[in-house]
């Protein structure tokens, strides 16, 4: 009888979506007509904890392309001899499944993608709707132009662009639907404007307190636009909203007992109603043996690192961690809502976050 491990293919993965409910009857078929390897190079790692590991030979190259994991395509924007930085790549396709759900295109409908990346997304856009009806900007030129031979040899021709997707594209006038496929600070009101009444966008947010989220907007009327978060979602940022993890930090530091186990703000829920409670607070973290390790700062130098069953540490102006370990008795009152009753608002003005309807906006706990 034979042992001979089974490669995976890219049937059994677009299976394996439908089993899981991200795809409807009409995204089978364009997932089905659209192989994810013609849009993967040669060169490829993939994405460790701590570092991006090189993919040899052919059969490690198609099991990683044919697996529901993300494909790294680029690092350190393309320079040689950088630190390995991970900054492009492939999405893991139960997260394409799901945005493309989210975006929900009707036939006949014009869709601006920022971020074309190896153009994985744009085709499956073409496929569904029509070359002429996708649009799609990528701002690092090596990328785009590997994107646009890799869609034309597969038979798609949707509009290109390479420039900054943080702009409208020019001359192009109203879209029914906007995609993003790397991750915002902010939604820029000059992309809303590029949207319909009625239209949706759907983005990554990579939101300062730890958390990447999804967001789903439907423009209003008056250019406002509101929708409800949509689960976690990890992409690399937009080149123009990168920002360090953390901030410097100021002062010697200061030692406390252990309280709320920082494994408790790993919540994207907690994550989401901190970062509104208490704006300009980054937060990373990483697992340690006994559990997990935080370290937070904000712009005026203060910060705090608590692990799992140690003391705390504080460092610079105020008592940062009490603020944190505050707002997350706010939150536990609240009745720890999960991340999918929070929403954002778009405005020529503000964007805020509310939780469960629209009027309940989370305001800032300090100046």
């Amino acid at each position: 009888m034979s042992t001979a491990h089974q490669a995976p293919t890219y049937p059994a993965l677009v299976q394996d979506l439908a089993d899981r409910g991200l795809l409807t009857a009409r995204w089978r078929q364009v997932f089905d007509a659209v192989a994810r390897s013609a849009f993967v190079p040669a060169e490829v790692w993939r994405q460790l904890p701590d570092r991006c590991e090189p993919v040899v030979g052919t059969d490690a190259w198609l099991a990683l392309v044919n697996s529901d994991e993300p494909v790294v395509t680029q690092l350190d924007d393309g320079a040689e001899g950088g630190p390995g930085v991970a900054t492009s790549s492939n999405s893991m396709p139960s997260m394409v499944a799901r945005m493309l759900g989210l975006l929900e295109v009707r036939d006949g409908q014009r869709v601006v993608e920022i971020g074309t990346g190896t153009g994985y997304v744009a085709a499956l856009l073409c496929e569904r709707l029509g070359d002429d009806l996708v649009h799609s900007v990528e701002l690092d030129p090596g990328v785009a132009r590997q994107a646009a031979d890799a869609l034309a040899q597969a038979g798609y021709r949707p509009h290109l662009r390479v420039g900054d997707g943080e702009q409208p594209w020019p001359g192009l006038g109203p879209v029914d639907r906007l995609i993003a496929t790397c991750a915002l600070r902010y939604i820029p009101y000059a992309l809303l404007r590029q949207v319909r009444p009625g239209g949706i966008v759907v983005s990554p947010l990579a939101r300062e307190f730890w958390s990447g989220a999804l967001v789903r907007l439907r423009v209003q009327e008056d250019g406002t636009a509101v929708g409800p978060f949509c689960g976690g979602a990890t992409y690399m940022p937009m080149r123009s909203h990168r920002v360090p993890d953390l901030h410097d930090v100021r002062g010697k530091g200061r030692a406390r007992a252990g309280g709320l186990d920082p494994a408790l703000l790993l919540d994207l829920g907690f994550a989401l109603y901190a970062g509104a409670r208490l704006p300009g607070v980054r937060l990373i973290h990483q697992n340690t043996d006994n559990g997990v390790q935080v370290w937070a700062t904000r712009e005026d130098g203060a910060a705090a690192t608590a692990a799992t069953g140690e003391e705390v540490w504080q460092y610079g102006p105020g008592f940062l961690w009490e603020e944190i370990e505050q707002t997350w008795w706010e939150y536990e009152t609240e009745g720890r809502p999960d991340a999918d009753q929070f929403g954002l608002t778009v405005t020529d003005r503000s964007q805020h976050v509310w939780l469960r309807d629209p009027h309940e906006v989370i305001r800032p706990g300090r100046p």
